[in-house]
């Protein structure tokens, strides 16, 4: 049996030495995009909260609204920089745990950061001037205060993506590797919540311009607590005549059929009255045809105790949309 040559790698010896590029590529990442980051956050501190205190512009419960925990989360990057530079990554990342909360903070916020904007903009002209000069600045790279309020939550994924990769990289006998573990399963753990805060954000806007389009007595409160899943026109196909065009919005629980009212009714005009209200749970989905691709649209059938749908599409690709989302709501219902 031949021995290998001196000059030969065994596999183990190979795979530290791609875990210790990969470490070392993307600690290189995670600091030079700190300092980037780092960066902005001070210039938003700097030119835009800085400048509002002095001057007054905005009432301090407005601008705590606008901004949120925007300075806390600076101070946050200002502490952990040092150690990034200084190649304690498992000491400065535990640190920095300690401040995650802060990221939940802002992302809870932000709808209401959003609106406070809006109605600055539009109603404050010393506001609105203020900020049109500042975001003017070449420091800000053309990026709007909109886009610059961003930042925070955009910096979380990214952290997310580096610190889990750093961890990943970092070898079981190595002094920070227990650090980089938990550090890496915190922020995971954040950037889930931060995401299911926007998910609701969303489901909520939703919800709430649904109810707006949503007209009759029947109508009021009929999207509360509901997730949001899909709207669109669909054609009723009934047992006899020709089939109606009605607008259907589908929720996780039920399926709400609604008609547009008269275009030339002085306050309801381009709003719907609810039909009827469908409950996903006891419904049974069958595709009578389009199963397959072509021109033709198809057919659903919706099977329920007391009554039977059939929705009819000239899309079959919008038509195939709304099987896989009913499926979704009636599977939603199972669990």
């Amino acid at each position: 049996m031949e021995s290998p040559g001196p000059g030969a790698r065994c596999p183990v010896q190979d795979q530290r030495a791609r875990w210790e590029r990969k470490r070392a590529c993307t600690a290189r990442e995670l600091l030079e995009t700190e300092r980037r980051y780092q960066e902005q956050l001070g210039l938003v501190a700097t030119y835009f909260l800085g400048i509002l205190k002095a001057k007054g512009t905005l009432r301090p419960p407005e601008r705590q609204a606008l901004f949120g925990s925007w300075e806390l989360i600076y101070g946050a990057s200002q502490e952990l920089l040092p150690y990034l530079e200084g190649g304690y990554w498992g000491q400065g990342l535990e640190g920095f745990c300690r401040h995650l909360e802060l990221y939940t903070q802002f992302a809870a916020n932000t709808e209401r950061s959003q609106t406070t904007l809006k109605e600055q903009l539009k109603k404050n002209k010393c506001f609105r001037r203020f900020v049109r000069l500042q975001e003017g600045r070449p420091e800000f790279g053309g990026l709007q205060l909109q886009d610059l309020l961003s930042l925070p939550l955009q910096r979380l994924q990214q952290y997310e993506n580096l610190i889990v990769a750093l961890a990943e990289n970092t070898g079981p006998n190595s002094p920070d590797h227990k650090q980089l573990t938990r550090a890496a399963r915190l922020v995971s753990e954040t950037a889930q919540r931060v995401h299911s805060i926007g998910q609701k954000q969303k489901n909520d806007q939703h919800l709430r311009r649904v109810q707006a389009l949503l007209s009759g007595r029947q109508a009021k409160g009929l999207t509360s607590g509901r997730w949001f899943l899909r709207q669109g026109w669909l054609l009723v196909v009934p047992p006899r005549g020709e089939p109606r065009p009605r607008m259907f919005f589908l929720f996780s629980d039920v399926l709400l059929m609604a008609k547009p009212r008269p275009p030339l009714h002085l306050l309801q005009s381009g709003r719907f009255s609810c039909r009827a209200l469908y409950p996903m749970a006891q419904c049974l989905l069958q595709r009578v045809f389009g199963h397959s691709g072509g021109s033709c649209g198809g057919l659903l059938s919706l099977s329920f105790p007391y009554e039977k749908l059939l929705l009819m599409s000239t899309d079959q690709e919008e038509l195939s949309c709304w099987y896989d989302s009913l499926t979704l709501a009636i599977n939603s219902q199972k669990n």
